[in-house]
């Protein structure tokens, strides 16, 4: 996919590389004293571990049960970038919370690692309201779920088939499928798609053969006078101190890079299709109001069902809503949450 953010470029930005802008509050290594926290795993219908941490607000009521939320991760991120941050920000707000990492990704089961299958994504929402829904400090009748970048369009595709999903939020959303069949603002013909897909074709073979893993997509590992605007906003979330994490037994320059054979499976994702269905559970699309993604949260807005909300952020680009505080409407969410799960 470097070939489709290298034909949407924007204004080149003057960050220069290996610095981190840790402006309007980032923080997305946060660690709240209002929570307590607990490394948690639980099997999905594909007999799958996933992998999450749970955060209790630490002055939670014996005997009483609680609304829980289901976080995911951006794309081909892992559950300590933006994930963490948003569910302890919400367990203050008196949530149950849930970061997981997706299959394939970070310490959740998949191999190969980093390979894309949006349905097993969608399991794994699932299968983490299997887990807190047995969870005694949990109302199973009161789970909502958000997701970040790539995972808003996850978490539509896994609430579309599980209705105890009673709320859908999702920040900075991606549709990972109209990404890679059409590209941002549909600029990649029906021409380029093809060459992408028979690139993938040809590279199955060369690894069945025995040949390396390739890799594509994803944040570049450094940047050049050429870079667009686009490369060093993800560039300085991923590669900088602001929001760089590898996960044990992996490589940095592993962080957001899907496979190259398995990356094509998106071409035949389509988390839109339906999305009313999901209708009258609420629905709240936040975005940033320079987001390069933003056509993606006014495009599901304007397919969903009633009730639903767009909430547009003021100042705000895509990866802003990652990690700057002073920027993410958490306030927001909290009383999205709060009316839809009580």
């Amino acid at each position: 996919m470097k070939s489709l953010i290298l034909a949407f470029a924007l204004m080149a930005s003057s960050l220069s590389a290996g610095a981190a802008d840790m402006s309007h509050g980032a923080n997305n290594f946060y660690k709240s004293e209002q929570v307590s926290s607990e490394r948690v795993a639980f099997k999905n219908q594909f007999q799958m571990t996933t992998v999450g941490n749970l955060f209790v607000p630490e002055n939670l009521k014996p005997g009483t049960r609680y609304p829980a939320i289901i976080v995911g991760h951006p794309m081909g991120a892992v559950k300590e970038q933006s994930s963490n941050l948003y569910a302890q920000k919400l367990a203050e707000q008196g949530f149950v919370t849930l970061a997981i990492d997706l299959s394939f990704w970070g310490e959740s089961d998949g191999r190969p690692r980093n390979l894309v299958a949006p349905d097993i994504y969608a399991e794994d929402f699932s299968a983490a309201a299997d887990f807190l829904g047995a969870q005694g400090m949990v109302d199973r009748n009161r789970i909502g779920v958000l997701g970040i970048c790539g995972s808003g369009s996850f978490v539509i595709s896994a609430a579309k088939i599980d209705p105890r999903m009673k709320a859908v939020a999702t920040v900075s959303m991606y549709d990972m499928g109209a990404a890679n069949r059409n590209g941002l603002k549909h600029g990649v013909t029906v021409e380029q798609r093809k060459q992408a897909i028979a690139a993938a074709a040809a590279q199955r073979d060369v690894e069945y053969a025995g040949g390396e893993t390739q890799y594509t997509s994803g944040t570049v590992e450094k940047l050049t006078g050429s870079s667009n605007a686009i490369e060093r906003e993800f560039f300085d979330f991923y590669r900088t101190p602001r929001g760089e994490f590898t996960p044990k037994g992996t490589s940095p320059s592993m962080t957001t890079h899907p496979t190259l054979t398995s990356n094509v499976r998106f071409m035949n994702f389509y988390p839109f299709n339906d999305i009313e269905t999901i209708s009258p559970r609420p629905m709240l699309f936040i975005a940033g109001e320079h987001a390069h993604s933003r056509e993606f949260s006014e495009e599901a807005y304007r397919l969903a069902g009633q009730p639903k909300e767009l909430m547009i952020v003021p100042g705000a680009g895509h990866v802003d809503l990652y990690d700057r505080v002073a920027l993410i409407p958490f306030g927001k969410l909290a009383a999205f949450f709060r009316e839809s799960l009580k």
